[in-house]
């Protein structure tokens, strides 16, 4: 198969010929369709992840059709449209009971764990457990834009931050997690304030539900302005983009008892931000985390975009071949693009 490799940490990848992977008997080999860029992979590429062994190929947002079935897989079969988590759960461990497959004791993780998506085809384990049908009517570049930054975000502001209508959510970074954030909490009732630097990507903020914009490059205290804006602070906050001033400002601008939701990666240098931890006590705020959603939670997901609450569609934002991989992988920490790249062509 045709895949992008990397041999060591920073080093342009390239494009492979490998072998093509066989199933577990537990698992699946998908025909990946489409496959999304994420930030998460340009962490793996630079060397901030400790799951991943050189040579490595990256990817982990997919969506296919199943080519090959493990002997001890009972519910899915050859030609199946299906998409994954990409936090895939073992199914044995007190998480994976309690149905915590996103933060399961032995996880896995494509792209991380093991070779990824950026291939022709690609290795799910415990695929009863972690594999998600597609709807019909869904593309598989909107499919694999869910994988991550949309699931994830729908875990943010409907499971972890308990979002109600009528509540308040500042969202900090209008990437793809933040943008799907936007459209999440306003299909929820919620009223969103969007900030970011990009004055493009908050006219588009705006365009998808977001009822204020605040520009961090113009604005002197973003959390102050949250905290005007909303009459008191926001209800919910989340730091889509993971950086010590987006977390310190997500933190910062709640109103009490409010929640911060971190969903953005904080690692290497960024690992330990500065946190206002007198407020944090003072008005009991909750901080919380956002890993990934389980294959069983998708179903209120799909439901919602099948119900036209929720159009993901409208984030797909550049199309892409295999070839042009490497170099849009190089620049993820460039945050250029309004949404999301996905490689649909692997010819």
């Amino acid at each position: 198969m045709k895949a992008v490799l990397f041999e060591k940490f920073g080093e342009t990848p390239r494009i492979a010929n490998l072998p093509d992977p066989t199933p577990q008997p537990d698992g699946v080999v998908i025909k990946v369709e489409a496959t999304g860029l994420c930030r998460s992979d340009w962490h793996g590429w630079m060397g901030h992840d400790t799951d991943i062994t050189l040579p490595h190929v990256p990817g982990h947002e997919l969506a296919g059709i199943v080519q090959a079935v493990g002997s001890d897989v009972r519910r899915w079969r050859v030609g199946d449209r299906v998409t994954v988590p990409f936090v895939g759960g073992c199914g044995h461990c007190p998480e994976c009971r309690a149905g915590h497959q996103q933060v399961c004791h032995d996880q896995f993780q494509p792209g991380f764990t093991h070779w990824g998506s950026f291939a022709e085809y690609v290795s799910i384990h415990h695929a009863d457990l972690n594999l998600v049908a597609l709807p019909e009517a869904m593309d598989f570049a909107t499919a694999a834009s869910l994988g991550c930054r949309f699931a994830t975000s729908f875990r943010a502001v409907v499971d972890q931050g308990a979002t109600a209508g009528g509540q308040w959510v500042a969202v900090h970074g209008c990437g793809g997690v933040g943008l799907s954030a936007i459209m999440i909490a306003n299909a929820v009732g919620a009223h969103v304030v969007a900030i970011d630097i990009d004055a493009a990507k908050l006219d588009f903020a705006r365009d998808i539900g977001a009822v204020a914009c605040i520009n961090g490059a113009t604005t002197a205290d973003v959390a102050e302005a949250v905290i005007e804006l909303t009459g008191g602070g926001a209800h919910v906050s989340i730091d889509a983009l993971g950086s010590p001033v987006t977390c310190f400002n997500s933190i910062q601008n709640l109103r009490r008892r409010g929640k911060h939701v971190q969903v953005g990666l904080m690692l290497a240098g960024h690992a330990t931000p500065q946190i206002p931890m007198a407020k944090v006590i003072a008005h009991e705020l909750e901080i919380l985390g956002s890993h990934g959603m389980q294959a069983h939670r998708y179903d209120a997901m799909l439901a919602m975009v099948q119900s036209g609450k929720l159009d993901p569609a409208r984030l797909v934002y550049d199309k892409i071949s295999l070839a042009e991989a490497p170099a849009a992988l190089m620049a993820m920490d460039r945050f250029q693009a309004v949404g999301a790249t996905v490689i649909t062509s692997f010819g």
